[in-house]
């Protein structure tokens, strides 16, 4: 009989002791949750990031212009046409990426160059999760080179990165790949923010790593331009991004399939409520029952 009761006093001690750190561990399960959607701020509030799944873009970019058969004899030309609004738009001549642009206002225009002969163009939309939606319809134009027949080879410029993104105030390096032409060769790079437009010098065709940053949050059209000994010239227009850190929002934002809330933060009560009463009881039993234990101590003593 003793040895059932002290093991029930036992376990309700150990509960009590044990509740604090559940009580803690509860209440810091709150900074683990997802955000809750709210349009609502106050002070001391914390933005959060997260990035909502969602099926990739189900509706094509087109092409309008240039039209089907086109011939061009000079460089860049522009690809225009319409897009889903926010998609990130990639042009491709002969599955070789060319240039890109952000959706505005459901419609996009890019400089972009050719290949000597045949070019087949066309165009991809992506979310911001690098999901591609259909593929357009393809436009087939010529390019005849004048350069080509003094010179042998004309200057190429592409990118492994359509688009590319650092924190406002950070290093955003973004290589170019150059080839073709003869060096030595000039690169001229506009990032889009209005400031000064960097010139670089090479002698030898390869990858041209590029530096910038960015004071500000937000989408850049970024244009560079590549131009060899003999004057043959190669375009590429692609897209930078401020990221920035989410710090004192102020609203919800949307940004593409990345959506920011501002919320206070949440606290769980529920396992306080639940062991408060469980802990005092515990230590309330626990210690009446080292006081009994004692005293049936002093009395065994003294007989």
């Amino acid at each position: 009989m003793l040895s059932n009761v002290k093991l029930h006093k036992t376990v309700l001690y150990l509960v009590g002791v044990l509740g604090l750190p559940l009580i803690v561990s509860g209440m810091a399960l709150a900074s683990n949750l997802p955000p809750i959607p709210s349009s609502e701020t106050s002070n001391g509030s914390i933005g959060l990031v997260g990035t909502i799944p969602s099926p990739p873009p189900t509706q094509a970019a087109t092409i309008a212009t240039p039209v089907n058969g086109a011939s061009f004899s000079s460089l860049p030309i522009n690809v225009t046409g319409l897009c889903p609004k926010s998609l990130l738009i990639k042009i491709f001549s002969n599955n070789v990426f060319v240039g890109s642009a952000l959706c505005s206002s459901g419609s996009y225009s890019v400089p972009i160059d050719l290949f000597s002969g045949q070019n087949d163009l066309v165009v991809k939309d992506y979310d911001s999760l690098e999901q591609s939606g259909p593929v357009s319809n393809t436009v087939t134009v010529t390019f005849s080179d004048a350069l080509l027949a003094n010179f042998g080879s004309v200057v190429s410029l592409t990118s492994n990165y359509a688009r590319r993104g650092a924190d406002p105030n950070q290093i955003l390096t973004w290589p170019f790949i150059l080839t073709g032409g003869t060096g030595p060769y000039a690169l001229s790079i506009d990032w889009g923010d209005n400031s000064p437009t960097d010139l670089i010098s090479t002698q030898f065709a390869g990858t041209i790593n590029a530096s910038h940053v960015y004071k500000t949050a937000g989408a850049y059209t970024i244009t560079v331009k590549a131009t060899d000994k003999n004057n043959s010239q190669a375009f590429l227009q692609v897209v930078g991004i401020a990221n920035g850190a989410v710090t004192n929002l102020t609203s919800s934002q949307s940004q593409g399939n990345s959506v920011v809330y501002t919320q206070k933060p949440q606290i769980i009560w529920w396992p306080a409520l639940i062991m408060l009463p469980l802990t005092v009881a515990a230590f309330w039993v626990g210690g009446k029952y080292q006081l009994t234990a004692l005293r049936k101590q002093l009395e065994k003593q003294r007989s």
